[in-house]
């Protein structure tokens, strides 16, 4: 089985998920099942198939979760020393080398990725065209609107 990089924030938020499906979601859907057990024919009893459905999309959620957990390499970008180089974890900020515009991005996992909150997936076309690159290299990335060049303008680890 291969390792599935996260960071501390990311693992954690994994965690307080299958906390939530295990605590709160798996009672419930036992409890919504019941209820509907007790309306009488199940044959023809919608609320009991789609309690069922939600419990089973619960449990493989439950799975996946916890195959994620048992698979992840948890990596804290504050005790990374990378000499200057993007790696998992690291903080980039790029300048546009065409419009000049300035963006930062962390390079996260799958499951903590959000371009909104500057955060994108290890597996990215980006992300990919950045590691290895150091302050001042020059990244190209293949856009839908075709090559984009960035320069790395700092790279830290927070």
């Amino acid at each position: 089985m291969t390792t599935i990089p996260n960071t501390k924030r990311g693992a954690e938020k994994l965690r307080e998920e299958l906390h939530r499906l295990k605590t709160v979601d798996r009672p419930w859907v036992i409890t919504a099942i019941s209820d509907a057990r007790a309306q009488g024919d199940l044959s023809e009893n919608a609320e009991y198939e789609a309690a069922k459905d939600r419990q089973g999309f619960i449990e493989g959620r439950i799975q996946e979760v916890e195959g994620k957990l048992s698979a992840a390499q948890i990596i804290d970008p504050t005790e990374l020393d990378a000499g200057g180089r993007v790696v998992f974890g690291a903080t980039v900020k790029l300048e546009d080398e065409d419009t000049g515009d300035t963006v930062t991005y962390q390079i996260v996992g799958e499951d903590e990725a959000d371009l909104k909150q500057g955060l994108i997936n290890i597996s990215s076309p980006i992300a990919r065209a950045l590691i290895g690159k150091e302050e001042g290299d020059t990244a190209e990335v293949q856009a839908p609107g075709g090559i984009r060049r960035y320069e790395v303008v700092a790279v830290s680890y927070v």
